[in-house]
């Protein structure tokens, strides 16, 4: 297997020691003490437990955080996730297809338009003289569903039947090795070995949200679809993306959301907690990570409190899109091109 993976005890080291994360906009710092677990496993990679002693609007507040509609100890979370994902792994689109009604679909071909990505890659292929390059991650995008679209958008799988390397190229980054496995596997059978092995379009990294295993200003265009829910500390992932992204960078997050209107919010209520679970149950033999993944919607911020908290992590003109009353959002951001 081609997956690149991180050094196993980053994110602990990362969260044993007292740490400063520098909001490049704002020039200030936000500082977090950890406190390591009892009975930790040097193995884990969530032996610590990291305590926000910043604003009362921090994401996590306390020694725990929210497993769904559960409190569970911060540092138990991350593991509690990647059981949830390694169960479904195998059958994550039809996941997808249960929690959206097939409408995944459509809301990431939405994404895909939002970005942009078809017209900026055949204006850089075009160009002959500099032969720009763009990056693009991908985050908790292990079986490649967006991914595959960002490729096919800009003539990936053609440009690998030449020689040298692509300089389009998309990493896709995700916590979770099976999830990782499922899409690498996907990628060699629906485009070929060369778009991995020789043109290095496409790369597999295994990494945490919170702390990416990337240089500074190293990525265009970020995307996260249907995976900030399940972080445990969505303000430090939102820094490290503002971090990971160059100058002028762009961030988009496609995200279950919060439906305005009482009625179609009923009714979406009605079908996730009586039907989503009930035939996760019966296709793929798992109820319980099916109601996990209802229950986090309802706990993950509202539009407007993501939107406030990508302005306070540093990125600039924020917004966000509702589409299907609601049930999804995009929200964007940009990286500044210089610290204010």
């Amino acid at each position: 297997m081609m997956i690149v993976r991180t050094n196993t005890h980053l994110c602990n080291k990362f969260r044993r020691v007292l740490q400063t994360v520098r909001i490049q906009n704002h020039r200030q710092c936000y500082y977090f003490s950890t406190v390591e677990s009892s009975g930790s496993n040097s193995s884990s990679s969530s032996s610590s437990r990291t305590i926000a002693t910043g604003s009362p609007n921090d994401y996590v507040q306390g020694p725990t955080t929210h497993f769904g509609f559960e409190n569970v100890p911060v540092e138990e979370k991350e593991n509690k996730v990647r059981t949830v994902f390694k169960n479904v792994a195998e059958s994550y689109d039809v996941m997808n297809d249960l929690m959206s009604g097939g409408l995944h679909r459509y809301w990431k071909d939405e994404l895909l338009a939002m970005t942009g990505v078809g017209p900026i890659t055949r204006a850089l292929r075009s160009n002959t003289v500099t032969r720009g390059e763009f990056s693009i991650l991908d985050v908790a995008g292990g079986t490649g569903d967006v991914a595959f679209r960002f490729l096919e958008a800009a003539g990936c799988p053609e440009r690998a039947k030449s020689s040298g390397k692509d300089p389009i190229n998309i990493t896709i980054c995700d916590i979770n090795p099976d999830m990782l496995r499922v899409g690498e596997r996907r990628a060699r059978e629906r485009y070929g070995n060369a778009i991995i092995d020789d043109s290095k379009a496409l790369t597999f990294k295994e990494g945490n949200a919170q702390c990416l295993p990337f240089e500074d200003d190293t990525f265009d265009l970020y995307t996260i679809a249907f995976g900030l829910r399940n972080v445990t500390d969505v303000d430090m992932a939102l820094r490290d993306a503002l971090r990971v992204l160059k100058p002028g960078g762009r961030f988009l997050c496609l995200e279950f959301s919060h439906v305005p209107n009482p009625v179609f919010s009923a009714l979406y209520d009605s079908y996730s907690f009586n039907v989503i679970p009930a035939v996760g149950e019966i296709v793929a033999n798992d109820r319980q990570s099916y109601q996990y993944l209802v229950e986090s919607i309802r706990k993950f911020c509202n539009q407007d409190e993501l939107k406030g908290r990508l302005e306070r992590a540093g990125f600039s003109d924020c917004k966000y899109k509702n589409m299907t009353g609601g049930i999804v959002a995009v929200h964007e951001g940009w990286k500044p091109l210089m610290n204010a």
